[in-house]
């Protein structure tokens, strides 16, 4: 009974709120300003200088970008820096604001623990202010999922603490099921090994990549070929997502985009979602995954793999 009537205590305090994530959302600039959803920049090595990992592409083109580690350029990448995380609460204090920050699976980025260091930070200064990190234990479209879904929950009237109670909640409930074209890129970015990587690419074997329940990519299958990793992909989503009339399914793609069309008609005509909404992969997980790569993404049932 006190903890109820202290939670109303503090929800009937709060100010505004703003949803924030990092360079691995993937949500293309519409559907950003759509939600009002905002994110803090990562950081990639190309092209012989460091520049930010932008989600709009404007200093460079997607072709470009991909064409680039096509051609052998191997592209570094970089987590959110505590001081960028910095920045980013104190500007959304500063206007009024407190903030829901959901970044990237700790699988895969230690942006989070960025995160969490930051907040302690900034609330040692601005102690009123309320700052709730939160672990996706996804990426790309999977977190932008989240992320929309977080948004829409807000746009109800739901307050900073059942949102993050519902993300924190529904997190491994989140899918993501893709694959690569080229094993050559994750070779390079140290997620399989050479030899794995010559066969694997010798014999034309796909490897079908989810998301565990510890938000890291794991290989549960291999497919011969392109258009079966394609087809076993669409299958797996509808074998495990759940209500699919009356959800988005989403679709990211790494400079594929003919391929993702097809991908979308799959998904409609087999699974009978709703929707499909389709964008490209950012250049974080881009550069770790090379062009080819695609992934689905959608609510399913709770992942235990």
């Amino acid at each position: 009974m006190l903890y109820s009537f202290i939670i109303i205590f503090l929800e009937a305090q709060m100010r505004d709120y703003v949803i924030l994530s990092d360079s691995c959302c993937d949500l293309d600039k519409k559907m950003r300003e759509l939600y009002g959803i905002e994110f803090v920049y990562m950081y990639v090595h190309f092209k012989g200088s460091e520049q930010i990992a932008d989600l709009d592409w404007q200093e460079y083109s997607q072709k470009e970008f991909y064409d680039e580690l096509r051609a052998g350029v191997i592209c570094k990448t970089a987590q959110v820096s505590i001081e960028n995380y910095q920045q980013a609460f104190e500007d959304c204090i500063n206007r009024g604001l407190d903030v829901l920050s959901i970044s990237t699976s700790s699988g895969l980025s230690g942006s989070v623990n960025a995160s969490f260091i930051a907040r302690d930070f900034v609330l040692a200064k601005y102690p009123d202010a309320k700052i709730i990190c939160i672990d996706s234990l996804i990426s790309s479209l999977g977190l932008g999922r989240v992320l929309v879904d977080a948004a829409r929950l807000q746009a109800k009237g739901k307050t900073i603490y059942e949102v993050a109670r519902y993300v924190e909640d529904e997190r491994l409930y989140y899918w993501q099921v893709g694959s690569v074209e080229s094993l050559k890129y994750l070779k390079r970015a140290g997620r399989v090994t050479g030899m794995t990587a010559f066969m694997g690419n010798l014999l034309g074997i796909k490897p079908i990549i989810i998301s565990n329940i510890k938000g890291e990519n794991l290989s549960v299958e291999k497919v011969k070929g392109r258009k079966n990793s394609i087809r076993r992909c669409v299958e797996m989503t509808k074998e495990n997502i759940i209500d699919a009339s009356n959800q988005s399914v989403f679709v990211v793609h790494a400079d594929c985009l003919e391929e993702a069309i097809d991908i979308k008609a799959m998904l409609l005509e087999q699974v009978k979602c709703a929707d499909v909404y389709i964008n490209d992969v950012g250049p974080i997980l881009g550069a770790s995954c090379g062009p080819g790569m695609f992934g689905i993404y959608f609510k399913g049932k709770k992942r235990e793999v």
